[in-house]
């Protein structure tokens, strides 16, 4: 189980990655994860990417953070896709474009062999955007885990 994944990350990847959620998630009040699923099931076989993030956000509990301010970072390795999905209390503050432009600085790492600098960058991006509409508060906390998520 999980061998395309270990085409692309190693373990250790996998902490630099989780580390890099924590550390962002010092500066904002938003709760970020990162998903990464190999192939989509049978069942999943007519989906889109959209699709599947909002089926993985709703699986994670996303949905139930205090503020409304969970962001998944969402990735179709098999697909070669991802797609990045906010909660509705940061999609009203930051339109879907700002995330398309997050997405492409990720994909042009991808497009250099570069994947967990890729997520990296990603989460960086996303902690830059949500500390100016969501900075960290004096109550905050970690609401969901930073491990990366492998579903199956």
């Amino acid at each position: 189980m999980n061998n395309l994944v270990y085409h692309f990350f190693d373990d250790d990847e996998f902490l630099r990655i989780s580390n890099k959620i924590a550390e962002t998630e010092l500066i904002t009040s938003g709760e970020i994860r990162v998903s990464i699923k190999e192939h989509k099931s049978f069942s999943e076989r007519n989906s889109n990417i959209k699709a599947l993030a909002e089926k993985e956000f709703y699986r994670l509990n996303m949905h139930q953070t205090r503020d409304k301010t969970g962001i998944l970072l969402f990735f179709l390795l098999g697909e070669r896709q991802f797609y990045i999905l906010a909660d509705i209390g940061i999609n009203e503050k930051v339109n879907q474009e700002v995330w398309e432009n997050v997405s492409d600085k990720i994909q042009q790492n991808f497009k250099n062999g570069y994947f967990s600098q890729g997520i990296i960058l990603g989460i960086e991006e996303v902690g830059n955007i949500l500390e100016v509409h969501f900075p960290i508060k004096s109550d905050d906390k970690n609401e969901l885990t930073n491990k990366v998520v492998l579903p199956l």
